[in-house]
Parts: C-alpha cells; structure tokens; sequence
C-alpha cells in the first residue's frame, strides 16, 4: 500500500500543479486533489508513527490526532478565505461524526475480527466522555440556544468568548494528561509491548512531515475553488460535501492510524486517536477556525444548524455508551459504522 501512495504522490503533485494553472475541469481536478490530499496525509501518517513510537500510546495519540487535524485545518482556513463558513462548521461536525463513528467504528470493527475482546484505559475513557460531554453537548449547544434571539454581532461576540475557554481547558486537559497526572491512571496493557523500530529516523520524520504539510497546503488552497462546481455537478450540497468529503479527505491520515493499532491490538493509541482527534477538533480547531475567522470579511460565530448539533449529540452519547467500560469488540464497531451510515445518508438527501 505504501507503493501506492508513493506512486500517488509523484503523480498528484505534478498534475495538481499543472492542472491548476492549465485549469482542467473543476471535477477532474476535485478528484485529482482528494486522492493526491489523501497520499500526502498517509506519508504524515507514517511520519508521525515513527515519532510516536519513542515517545508512548498517549503522546503517540496526539501526535497522530495533531498531524491528521493539520490537513482540515488548513483546508478549512483557505475554505473561510474563500468565505465557504458553511462547508467549514460541516467539515467540522463531519470531523466529530467520522471520528467518532467511522474511525472508532472500524478500528472495533476489524481489531474485534482478529480479538475477541479488546481492551483500553478505562480512566482515559471516562476521563474522555467527561470532555465530550462539555465539547459538544455544552460549548456547541449553548450558542445555539442562546444566540436565537441575537444580533450577528452578539453571536460573534459570543462565540468568541467560549473559543477561548475552550482553547484554554483543552490545553489545561492535556496538561492534566501528559504533566500532573501522568502515570497515576496507569492500566494493564492489554498486549506485551514488543519493541518496535520506528521506519524513519527522527530527523528524516520531521522533515517528510514538513515537505508534506506545505504540499497540503498549496493543494488545499485549489482544492476549496472546486466545491461549488462540484456542488453543482453532483448535485451535492456543501453540508454534504462538508460533513462527509471534506472530513474523511481531512482526516486521511488519522483514520489509517487508528484502524492499523487496533488491528495491531494497541487500542490505548487507536482509542487516543480516534477520541483525542474529536476532542482536539471540537475544543481547538474549532476554536481557532472562529479566532483566525475575524481576519477575514465572512465571519464564523460557533452556531450550527439543528441537524449537525443533534447528529453530533447522538454520537457522542453513543460513543460514551460503548467506550466508557473500557472494552469493545466487532459487534460495537458495526453499531458505530451503521450510525454513521444512517447519518450520512440523512445529510446526503438534506
């Protein structure tokens, strides 16, 4: 598979640049940039795995969720350039259902056909379903409901406020994770650790994610200009477009991840990666994606409609249902994808 990534690269890149300045068909060159994204996100994939790899499952996690949400947060800053404030709060909330349905859902999945039972840190998952909890169904929420009645500018001024104290728990969360208590919820592994050597060296990892990073963002760029032709074409909306190809394109990386530890049976850093993702995206990206909005006309007040709160709401509760016992098998992952099925088809004829 590696190959073919490789092979993707060295074409992607050529054709997206000679494509752009060419100017191909806007649908030919959607396609040509989705697959070259996606290419790009699994060499910082595999970059970020061999950072993670000396340095823990919990680091590992973050590492792998930091890298992979670094992909939709530069598509998502040139989308509020381009003033696209819709597709951005529905990549966001595709974020939160893909991480939280697709990528969890098949990491069970497929690690519970090779394990009867696998294992995770049960204080890690309830630590986790605390935050969600606050994420979602209280910083998302709340704007909703308070701004029904408020003027553009109160609902700017509002949203603001709550990405800040957002921004500043998630960074005190990883500060209670990875400084004060670090180690005090230490949990069996549920695999001996066999000692791995990482596939590239430090130096030659920092500098493939670098290269690959800058790609991204030249390719997003031109990317975000084909979405309305594309939106016409197909006939898709950009809530759909938002919520399902732009997040499953942006989060590439992530998801290859976590479903390759959990097959793997490492499921602390499938679970870290998977949750850590969702969380990084709802109490960070998020944030940041409404901040850097007030450098551009087209403002972004954390506001979403009612069908991205309730779709995101239910797969959170969902999620901590099966998660918070700290075990899971293929039964469950099936339970996670058919939600996300069901959902993804409810946007699709929105």
């Amino acid at each position: 598979m590696n190959k073919v990534f490789a092979w993707m690269v060295a074409a992607g890149v050529p054709l997206s640049v000679i494509g752009s300045f060419l100017h191909w068909p806007a649908v030919l060159m959607f396609a040509v940039y989705c697959l070259t994204i996606i290419a790009l996100a699994s060499y910082m994939g595999r970059a970020t795995e061999s950072l993670a790899i000396v340095a823990g499952p919990r680091i590992g996690g973050l590492l792998n969720a930091t890298f992979g949400n670094a992909v939709e947060l530069i598509i998502s800053i040139f989308a509020l350039k381009a003033g696209l404030v819709e597709v951005v709060l529905a990549s966001l909330t595709g974020s939160v259902l893909g991480n939280l349905l697709l990528v969890a859902g098949l990491s069970f999945f497929v690690g519970g056909l090779k394990y009867k039972r696998q294992e995770f840190n049960v204080y890690d998952a309830r630590h986790n379903a605390g935050l969600l909890t606050f994420a979602i169904l209280v910083a998302f929420v709340i704007p909703e409901v308070f701004t029904m009645n408020m003027s553009s500018q109160e609902k700017l001024s509002l949203s603001v406020g709550i990405s800040i104290i957002m921004i500043v728990l998630y960074l005190a969360a990883l500060y209670f994770k990875l400084v004060t208590h670090r180690g005090v919820y230490q949990q069996k592994s549920d695999v001996v650790e066999e000692h791995e050597e990482p596939e590239w060296t430090r130096g030659k990892a920092v500098w493939i994610l670098a290269l690959a990073t800058v790609a991204v963002a030249y390719i997003s760029e031109r990317l975000v200009h084909t979405f309305e032709t594309v939106a016409e074409s197909f006939g898709w909306s950009e809530l759909f477009i938002g919520i399902i190809i732009v997040a499953i394109v942006g989060n590439a990386a992530e998801h290859a991840s976590a479903v390759i530890m959990a097959y793997k049976n490492k499921m602390n850093v499938a679970v870290e990666i998977a949750i850590g993702s969702t969380l990084q995206i709802a109490m960070f990206v998020a944030p940041v994606l409404v901040l850097v909005s007030l450098l551009f006309p087209e403002k972004m007040p954390l506001v979403f409609s009612l069908p991205e709160l309730i779709a995101m709401a239910t797969s959170v509760l969902l999620t901590i249902v099966l998660s918070n016992d700290g075990d899971t098998n293929w039964f469950e992952g099936a339970t996670l994808l058919a939600a996300y099925t069901i959902m993804g088809i409810g946007f699709y004829l929105l």
